[in-house]
């Protein structure tokens, strides 16, 4: 591993959320509203099993380390995701994750890995996109 989290965190980012895009600024929706309701039981715990289940998938493919730990066990993954702010490594990328936020944070993936995570997103029900203010395009569904 080259890069530290903190530099991962300054890098391009990619957001995992049950959004299909970025909600804009100017959006006439109900979007804390709606947020509220997405983190109240047991629709968060709901959320955040997809994002535990994600990980634990992309595990099969890579090596993970949950903050200081090498390859730990689904549940230990489990408990940690569902009870605190997480960092997960693979390789050169970083997930951060947080027990109240309906998303997660992917830092710096390879095309292989951005891949992977967008299949297996898919599959939970959730949607890959990059936002607006890393500089570049959003990305294509």
């Amino acid at each position: 591993m080259g890069k530290t989290n903190e530099e991962l965190l300054q890098e391009k980012y990619w957001i995992i959320d049950i959004l299909p895009k970025q909600v804009p600024a100017d959006s006439p929706g109900r979007y804390f509203a709606v947020e509220d309701y997405f983190l109240t039981e047991p629709r968060r715990t709901a959320i955040k099993q997809k994002h535990v289940n994600l990980i634990l998938k992309l595990n099969c493919y890579r090596k993970i380390m949950l903050d200081d730990a090498v390859g730990p066990s689904p549940e230990v993954t489990e408990e940690a995701m569902l009870s605190r702010y997480v960092s997960i490594r693979l390789d050169d990328s970083l997930i951060t994750s947080a027990p109240d936020e309906t998303y997660l944070t992917l830092f710096h993936p390879d095309e292989e890995l951005l891949k992977l995570v967008r299949v297996i997103a898919a599959g939970e029900g959730l949607y890959v996109w990059q936002p607006q203010d890393t500089g570049s395009e959003q990305e294509k569904q």
